[in-house]
Formats: C-alpha cells, sequence, structure tokens
C-alpha cells in the first residue's frame, strides 16, 4: 500500500497567510471616455458611445 506524503510539522498561521498574500481581489481599473464621460476599462472601446483614440470606431445603434 502506498504511504502518503504527511507534513512533519503544523503550518503556522504567518506561514499559511504568506502564502496567501497574493489572494486579494483588486477593483477593475476604470477610466472615463473623453467623448460620453462615461467610466470604462483603459485602452477599450467605449461601450456606450464606440469611441477610441479619440475617433469613431463602432457605429451607434
Amino acid at each position: 500500500m502506498a504511504k502518503h506524503p504527511v507534513p512533519k510539522k503544523r503550518t503556522s498561521r504567518s506561514s499559511r497567510d504568506a502564502r496567501r498574500a497574493h489572494h486579494a481581489l483588486t477593483a477593475p481599473t476604470l477610466v472615463a471616455c473623453p467623448q460620453c464621460k462615461t467610466m470604462k476599462p483603459p485602452h477599450v472601446v467605449c461601450p456606450e458611445c464606440g469611441s477610441y483614440d479619440g475617433r469613431q470606431v463602432v457605429a451607434e445603434a
């Protein structure tokens, strides 16, 4: 029968939490569209007015 690895010592709270230091959630980055002032992700075509980099790239519906 195969033996499974078992930790010799209990992991301390500080070691456990240090391992989880990168697990925090971050709020999405948003910038105001220069045309319609709607908040949108940076470097993305505005979903409201369809503009990008100062020009119209998607026709408005």
